[in-house]
C-alpha cells in the first residue's frame, strides 16, 4: 500500500479521501486551533478505508472541541489497525482527554497505538478515564502512551493502573508519566494494576521527575509478573 503524506491541510481536504489507506499528516507548529482541527476531522471521517494513520499535530493550540472532532472522525475509520496520534503541547484538558480515549476505545480493530498527550492540561480525572477508554480496544497488542508534563497525581495514576487487567492481548507497553505529581502510593498502585495485565511481556515505564522514593520496591513488584521478560524502569 502506498503511503500518502500531507503537510498542508487544504491539500489533504482536496485529495481523494476515500482512496487513502496509509496516511501521514504532519501539521506540527502550524498554529492549528479548534476550527482547523475540526476541518481536519471532517476530512478524516471520509477516509473510510484507512488502515494506518499517523497524525503529527503537536505544538499547536488544539483544545477540547478540536480534539473531540478529531477523535470522533477516527471512529468512522472502521478498518484502522495502526494509529499514531501526536497531540503533544496543545491545550487539551480533562474533557478533551476523556472524549479522546472514549472514541479511540471504539476503534476495536486497533492492534498498535501510539498516543502522545504530554504537555497538556490533564489531571487525575482524565488519567483515570484513559485506562477505561483505551481498554475497550480489545485487540490492542502494542501501546505507547505519553502523559508526561501534566498534573496527574496518585489518584489518577491508580485509576489508570486499575484498568490494565482489561488489556488481555497487550504484549508491549511503553508508558511515560514523567514530571507529574505521582508519589509512592500512586506508583505502587500503578504497578499493581500492571501486574494484572496477563499477557504483558515487555514494559518500559518512565516515572522521572515525580515524588517517588521506593524505586527498588517498584522493580521487585514489576518483576513478579510471570510473563514479563523485558523491563525498563526509570525513576530518577
Amino acid at each position: 500500500m502506498i503511503s500518502q503524506y500531507f503537510d498542508n491541510l487544504e491539500e489533504f481536504i482536496k485529495s481523494s479521501l476515500q482512496s487513502h489507506q496509509v496516511l501521514h499528516i504532519a501539521l506540527r507548529y502550524s498554529q492549528m486551533g479548534d476550527d482547523n482541527a475540526s476541518r481536519l476531522g471532517s476530512g478524516l471521517g471520509k477516509c473510510i478505508n484507512l488502515s494506518n494513520v499517523t497524525l503529527d499535530l503537536s505544538h499547536n493550540q488544539i483544545g477540547a472541541i478540536g480534539t473531540l472532532d478529531l477523535s470522533s472522525a477516527l471512529v468512522k475509520c472502521t478498518n484502522l489497525s495502526n494509529l499514531t496520534l501526536d497531540l503533544r503541547s496543545n491545550q487539551i484538558n480533562n474533557e478533551g482527554a476523556l472524549g479522546l480515549s472514549s472514541d479511540i476505545g471504539k476503534c476495536t480493530n486497533l492492534l498498535n497505538l501510539t498516543l502522545d498527550i504530554g504537555y497538556n492540561q490533564i489531571g487525575d480525572e482524565s488519567a483515570s478515564g484513559l485506562g477505561s477508554g483505551l481498554g475497550k480496544c480489545i485487540n490492542l497488542s502494542n501501546l505507547t502512551l505519553f502523559l508526561d508534563w501534566n498534573t496527574i497525581g496518585d489518584e489518577g495514576i491508580i485509576g489508570l493502573g486499575s484498568d490494565f487487567e482489561k488489556y488481555t492481548k497487550l504484549q508491549n507497553l511503553t508508558l511515560d508519566l514523567g514530571s507529574n505529581y505521582i508519589g509512592d502510593e500512586g506508583a505502587s498502585g500503578l504497578v499493581y494494576g500492571l501486574g494484572k495485565c496477563t499477557n504483558l511481556s515487555k514494559l518500559t515505564l518512565y516515572l522521572c521527575g515525580n515524588e517517588i522514593n521506593q524505586e527498588q520496591q517498584l522493580k521487585v513488584k514489576c518483576l513478579k509478573s510471570k510473563r514479563l521478560v523485558a523491563l525498563q524502569l526509570e525513576i530518577w
